[in-house]
């Protein structure tokens, strides 16, 4: 029989000001009524309008299209960042309300599942049965390291406007609004921005607004690091143009950015993609480096990162190094191996490197493991490994490998579409591991069927394998969520982990 071990849930979201996750899709399968709330509630929303009360009511801008003035500033303010009208220590308070308001219905899930009951060690806080500890603000509150550029028609009518979009694409309502304005572009974003803008309003060649509408320029990608060294990445769709035809518009931009008014932009690189999609990774369609270096660098706690164009990294590093300190949290020490699934560029496993045996690191995306591993031969780190290739087929062989007697700790970092059923069940069925951490950026989404999946009893498992939560304790610190648990243990397994931990 199994042990139930102490089970820790703890929250984390280092804030960056104006921004959090909003509505989410409902997960396939899931028909209980905690889905239409916690998943679907719109919580930022209603707690922004309940702080905003008393205000002077803002007057609807006009549907006709116009010169950008300050509603269609404030429009598209309101769709990036929505607390924006708000202080940053009453955003927390939103933050704070919508995260509790989550928690309290996964809660009441959890209650209801079978064999599965959540009871509490230390006092209830906020209505809850675990510990909802206050939020820890983000010592960066203005501009990311990454922004992502759309091109479409502005206010004005012109469709080679490079912004954000205000309006949906189910009502046919798109506009491309400017975002000088918004505090999470940084200047140089902006600027960059601009200058394509400048481009393509010059370019012969029409910019694809839709895929099957036809149309070359697409959207643009900044990167930047502390050093305020700057990346672009460029997307344009080849259409029919042959290899000859390609390589002009190619040559063209870049003597836009190196010799022409571009200049001013001081490019580190500058990087073309070809896509057919709307999306496309470097396996699918490489990244063409026209000028500059292959990569930029980021300090981060004592590492130095390499980031490819399209390597994972958190787009607040101030706010980044904060959430990396989880040697407290994962439970890590030199008995225990890490394992970091979706692990990015490696730098959760990177950090943790000095406190465990071995890490090894897993990640979809190829690029990215290459930085990785340049990151862990440059900083002189020797006990990390990455592997390359889909969680959910890479994980099952992976833990078949390690010894009998080795205890894992698991960091799970997954996108937005949350892990696979398969990383979740071969989580749970092994015994080894005997601490989850889930990193979510989307704690209402999929990373609560994700955590609830961790927990409840599946089908053609033995029953003994399910968790048992025995104690809660939430720690918030901005636009990540941590869930910690901790896995049942044989009886005679206790005392061992109570003594290494």
């Amino acid at each position: 029989m199994h042990s139930p071990r102490q089970f820790l849930s703890r929250v984390g979201l280092v804030s960056k000001s104006g921004l959090l996750p909003w509505c989410a899709r409902k997960p396939p399968g899931w028909s209980q009524p905690f889905l239409s709330t916690a998943s679907g509630g719109n919580f930022t929303h209603l707690a922004a309008k309940k702080y905003q009360r008393g205000q002077e009511s803002q007057k609807k801008p006009s549907q006709d299209l116009r010169p950008l003035d300050a509603s269609w500033q404030e429009r598209l303010a309101d769709a990036v960042t929505p607390l924006w009208r708000l202080s940053y220590e009453e955003q927390l308070k939103v933050k704070f309300e919508a995260q509790r308001k989550i928690l309290q219905r996964l809660e009441s899930y959890l209650q209801m599942l079978n064999g599965v009951n959540v009871t509490t060690a230390t006092p209830k806080s906020e209505g809850l049965s675990c510990i909802l500890l206050p939020i820890i603000p983000s010592p960066v509150i203005g501009g990311y390291n990454k922004s992502t550029f759309s091109v479409n028609r502005g206010p004005d009518g012109n469709s080679k406007t490079v912004g954000y979009y205000v309006g949906t694409w189910r009502d046919r309502n798109i506009i491309c609004v400017h975002s000088h304005h918004l505090k999470n572009i940084p200047e140089k974003h902006n600027q960059v921005a601009q200058y394509y803008e400048i481009f393509l309003r010059q370019s012969p060649a029409e910019p694809c607004l839709l895929i099957h509408e036809g149309g070359y320029w697409s959207e643009l990608t900044v990167r930047t690091n502390s050093q305020g060294h700057t990346m672009a990445i460029i997307t344009f769709h080849p259409q029919e143009l042959s290899q000859e035809e390609l390589c002009v518009q190619k040559e063209t931009v870049k003597e836009f950015f190196t010799k022409g008014p571009g200049a001013v932009c001081d490019l580190t690189s500058l990087y073309f993609q070809e896509s057919t999609m709307t999306h496309c990774s470097h396996q699918q369609s490489p990244y063409q480096l026209l000028f500059g270096e292959p990569h930029i660098f980021e300090d981060l706690l004592d590492l130095k990162v390499c980031i490819s164009p399209d390597a994972f990294f958190q787009v607040n590093t101030a706010g980044a190094e904060m959430l990396y300190h989880l040697g407290e949290l994962s439970g890590v020490n030199s008995n225990t191996i890490l394992l970091d699934i979706c692990c990015g560029t490696g730098v959760i496993g990177l950090s943790l490197a000095r406190h465990t045996s071995k890490v090894l690191g897993i990640e979809l995306l190829e690029q990215a493991v290459e930085d990785a591993r340049w990151t862990t031969a440059f900083n002189g780190i020797t006990n990390c490994e990455f592997y390359a290739g889909r969680a959910e087929k890479i994980l099952p062989q992976l833990l078949k490998s390690k010894k009998d007697g080795q205890l894992i700790v698991a960091v799970v970092n997954p996108d937005r579409a949350g892990l696979h059923y398969q990383v979740v069940r071969a989580i749970r069925n092994c015994r080894a591991i005997r601490r989850l951490v889930f990193v979510s950026c989307k704690p209402h989404g999929e990373a609560t069927r994700n955590f609830i999946d961790s927990i409840r009893e599946l089908e053609g498992e033995r029953k003994d394998s399910s968790l048992l939560p025995i104690r809660w304790n939430i720690r918030l610190n901005h636009w990540l969520k941590l869930w910690c648990l901790e896995l049942p243990l044989q009886e005679e397994e206790v005392r061992k982990w109570q003594h290494v931990t």
